[in-house]
């Protein structure tokens, strides 16, 4: 995980020792290689400050206590004892005697203290009032916030996408390039999972249909990245608004770390980076959603609910700014602004809260079919944080949502290139792709709520205006229809 605040990044990293899903042996000539393995590696690693703890397996836990593996009756103690020899008795007693800097969890998910007083197995590992949760579910709407666990820590969640097809390319050839190519499908090792991503995502989107059988390819590539960065997103909000609340028990979620990073191939993944390094639309987005300083929003009982969420040392004071779009229009209809409001460091706070029916009366001239809203937060000094945005109904059930004809311009000033655009109407999810040239750009996959724009590009190579302007491509939600 990293955390940026005023420019400044910093890593943290969560260990994991290299054991994952799995049961494992526990014969002397096993265990002795294990721990020269730990000892090597926390001797090597322990001196960089970036770790924040170490882990002993992934899932391991669960997969024990939720019987994956369907392990007789007769043999569970045997695998219990073996489970406590590995990782308790030999990895967790290393690593407390050769870093006592850090703390150690047996596995994640578990229930921390709570797992070691049931034996170091518990019953429900995944279980929200203690410790970390995993938490995946494909099918149900991802853009529902009351679907996700109020965990104390989110340690593993996350959506599939494809990658971009400048990824894919080297490795296909044109008979690949269909969604239900042969290729598609063994490039998918997760089982269901490229039909997963079509039912997740045509729950709020038109699926792509054009008759061009490439478009159609590369249009349900994008809208995979849509949909895994929207789902993202929706539910990393979750966990960050959820950290100053306890609700049954539940709640203070003090963590969250989405599943995964980076790809070793060119398939679809839960990755945010492709394989090459390309940003997928996940990436771009997480930038914002792990913004210091974030406003969120999401309705409960058809009333609209802002939170400013802060993960800085000291307090601020401030207001909700609410604007409502049409479809149709790149004009506000009309803004909002809340009282000033104190939010101490690292809290979440409510700071708006309307029913949406009087939102819309109070604005004129909209309904949930014809407008949506962004909203960003601001202080006495100004904006702080990114702006968010708050979609009233399904994007495929948008009225006045139409192509907005967006032109695009690239530049080279003193600080590299830049990408000038120009817009029509709203439009949502823009994404700008310059093929294979290496690099990325300030910002993408974004909603654009203005005429202009400009987009700068940070090349990762020596290129120039004429071959990005020939590679360039713009692609909004209305225009893969």
């Amino acid at each position: 995980m990293y955390i940026c605040s005023y420019g400044f990044c910093v890593f943290k990293i969560w260990q994991d020792f290299m054991f994952a899903c799995a049961m494992y042996p526990t014969e002397k000539s096993f265990i002795q290689t294990v721990r020269e393995e730990v000892i090597q590696q926390v001797r090597r690693l322990k001196s960089h400050p970036s770790i924040i703890i170490w882990s002993g397996n992934n899932e391991n836990e669960a997969a024990l206590a939720t019987d994956w593996f369907h392990i007789p009756i007769s043999q569970k103690p045997t695998y219990l004892k073996d489970y406590v020899t590995l990782y308790v008795n030999n990895i967790r007693a290393i690593v407390q005697e050769e870093d006592k800097s850090r703390p150690f969890l047996v596995s994640s998910p578990t229930n921390g203290v709570e797992s070691e007083q049931e034996g170091w197995v518990a019953v429900n590992p995944y279980d929200p009032h203690y410790g970390d949760t995993h938490y995946y579910s494909y099918i149900v709407d991802c853009w529902d916030w009351r679907t996700f666990p109020r965990t104390r820590f989110a340690s593993e969640y996350g959506f599939q996408s494809w990658p971009s097809f400048s990824t894919l390319q080297p490795v296909s050839i044109t008979e690949d390039w269909s969604y239900s190519s042969n290729f598609t499908s063994h490039r998918q090792h997760h089982a269901d999972g490229n039909q997963q991503m079509l039912l997740q995502a045509s729950l709020h989107f038109h699926l792509p249909n054009s008759t061009d059988r490439l478009k159609r390819f590369t249009d349900t590539l994008y809208l995979t990245q849509v949909m895994q960065a929207q789902c993202v997103k929706t539910q990393t909000e979750f966990y960050r608004r959820s950290q100053s609340e306890i609700i049954e028990g539940k709640g203070h979620t003090m963590g969250a770390l989405y599943w995964q990073l980076n790809d070793i191939w060119q398939a679809p993944s839960w990755s945010s980076i492709e394989f090459g390094g390309k940003w997928k639309m996940l990436h771009y987005f997480a930038r914002d959603f792990f913004a210091v300083i974030l406003p969120v929003s999401f309705e409960v009982d058809d009333t609209l609910l802002i939170y400013a969420v802060s993960d800085l040392s000291h307090d601020l004071k401030l207001r909700a700014v609410v604007l409502l779009y049409s479809w149709s229009d790149l004009d506000p209809v009309c803004t909002l602004k809340s009282e000033l409001l104190l939010v101490p460091g690292g809290s979440a706070v409510p700071i708006f809260k309307q029913p949406v029916d009087a939102l819309l009366a109070r604005c004129g001239h909209c309904t949930r079919l014809t407008c949506l809203v962004t909203f960003h937060l601001e202080d006495s000094r100004g904006q702080q944080g990114p702006t968010n945005h708050h979609f009233l109904c399904s994007p495929k059930d948008a009225q006045g949502l139409q192509r907005p004809n967006i032109t695009a311009a690239v530049q080279e000033d003193k600080t590299g290139y830049a990408v000038a655009l120009h817009a029509s109407s709203v439009a949502p999810f823009v994404w700008l792709d310059v093929g294979n040239i290496p690099g990325r750009f300030s910002s993408n996959g974004f909603l654009m709520v203005s005429r202009n724009r400009t987009v700068s590009f940070n090349a990762w190579r020596p290129t120039s205006v004429a071959e990005l302007s020939r590679s360039l491509t713009v692609t909004s939600l209305m225009d893969i229809y």
